[in-house]
């Protein structure tokens, strides 16, 4: 199951930001760092729903307030964009020291004109994704044209935002104006996707255009349709999280290395993947899978546990032996579902246990459920067969392991 982290480091100005990081179940396939629209925050509905729906897909996400906004510190006078730009690579830094470098990095609205500035500053970013982007930076100044005037003139103003006031002074004006967003996309020299609504009220549609033609191939476009500028529709925020998954998944390195090759039927051979301490490669002729431990002991919990395997191996040999039996008896049995679960106990029922001494053993419990038109005593012998499916017989009698060191000469 996906967890988020609360965490916060050091932005561009001094200040702590404030930080949610999405872990995916397992090892991410790659890091990715979102930047959020104008005076918006990690916590935007697009932002965290966008972010989840990574995470489901195998990324880590992290989101984070600028500095001035959200839960982080400072006064968001104080900001522009290039301390917006600033702020992301310390969120990159941050990413590296403690996790991995972002080879992703997705924005939205001015956010998306952030991350596009922002990737050439940071080497391990493969591909850039942006969401309703502005081809100019001083796109922003639409929000608060009313204002403008009076911050060119008094060096300062309070202005309205999506329903809540912020202070803007002219260094910002000053700043943004001496971005040019479009000529970052021509620097870009990384694949590059844009998803843009033609309807979208905010950042028009000619924005994505202008910066399409401006970036260099790799350049990918996706039409959000009716969606509005902030995705408040969950549909619209998952469709966009989906293309970028699907996207972006040609352009990101495997994080995982190649399986061990088959030994031939008969035989599985188990290769660490250097992914967290206990995950293994499992390869049983052709299939290929994971094994590892939950996150509870330490692991990725990328895959079934050793026992969580051999439950299968019990349960799957139960419903493959009831399923031979019905067919060659001619029983009406329609479907087999067979749960498994394994734990150390006290049992009472051991025959071989010494008098005086505890009496821990390994227990399954198995739990059988049979469909179909059987009568009584079908479902009384289908329950006796069931014990004698061959997994179930190999854990009652004697087993014996021999282990010898490969000799690679």
């Amino acid at each position: 199951m996906a967890q988020t982290r609360r965490v916060d480091f050091e932005g561009a100005l001094g200040e702590t930001l404030a930080a949610r990081l999405e872990m995916p179940h397992g090892r991410p396939r790659a890091y990715a760092l979102f930047a959020h629209c104008f005076s918006c925050s990690k916590d935007i509905l697009a932002a965290s729903r966008i972010a989840r729906r990574l995470t489901a897909a195998g990324f880590a996400v992290l989101r984070f307030d600028f500095t001035g906004l959200g839960q982080s510190d400072g006064d968001f006078a104080n900001t522009n964009f290039s301390s917006n730009i600033a702020d992301l690579i310390a969120a990159a830094g941050y990413l590296e020291a403690e996790h991995a470098a972002p080879s992703l990095l997705i924005g939205h609205s001015l956010g998306g004109a952030a991350v596009i500035a922002a990737a050439g500053q940071l080497p391990s970013v493969r591909a850039v994704a942006t969401i309703g982007a502005p081809a100019d930076a001083a796109h922003v100044t639409q929000q608060f044209a009313a204002d403008v005037d009076a911050i060119e003139r008094e060096g300062v103003a309070r202005v309205e935002l999506a329903g809540r006031t912020f202070t803007l002074k002219k260094q910002f004006l000053d700043d943004i104006g001496g971005h040019r967003v479009e000529d970052a996309a021509a620097a870009l020299h990384r694949p590059l996707l844009l998803l843009h609504a033609p309807t979208d009220a905010i950042v028009a549609i000619d924005n994505a255009s202008r910066l399409f033609r401006a970036a260099r191939h790799p350049k990918s476009f996706v039409s959000l349709d009716d969606a509005d500028h902030l995705l408040g529709n969950r549909p619209d925020a998952e469709y966009a999280a989906d293309m970028i998954a699907a996207w972006a998944e040609r352009y990101l390195p495997e994080t995982r290395p190649e399986p061990p090759e088959s030994a031939g039927e008969g035989v599985v051979v188990v290769r660490e993947t250097g992914a967290g301490p206990y995950e293994n490669h499992v390869v049983a002729g052709e299939h290929v899978m994971l094994a590892d431990e939950p996150a509870s002991v330490g692991g990725l919990d990328a895959g079934p546990s050793p026992y969580g395997y051999l439950s299968a191996a019990l349960g799957s040999c139960t419903s493959m032996t009831l399923r031979m039996y019905a067919d060659r008896k001619g029983l009406p049995l329609d479907r087999v579902t067979v749960s498994t679960g394994h734990h150390k106990g006290h049992a009472d029922d051991c025959a071989d246990c010494v008098d005086g001494q505890e009496r821990h053993v390994d227990i399954f419990e198995r739990e059988i459920t049979l469909e179909g038109e059987l009568d009584a005593a079908q479902t009384a012998r289908l329950l006796e067969i069931a014990d004698k499916c061959p997994v179930h017989r190999t854990l009652h009698s004697p087993v014996v392991v021999r282990t010898r060191l490969k000799d690679d000469g």
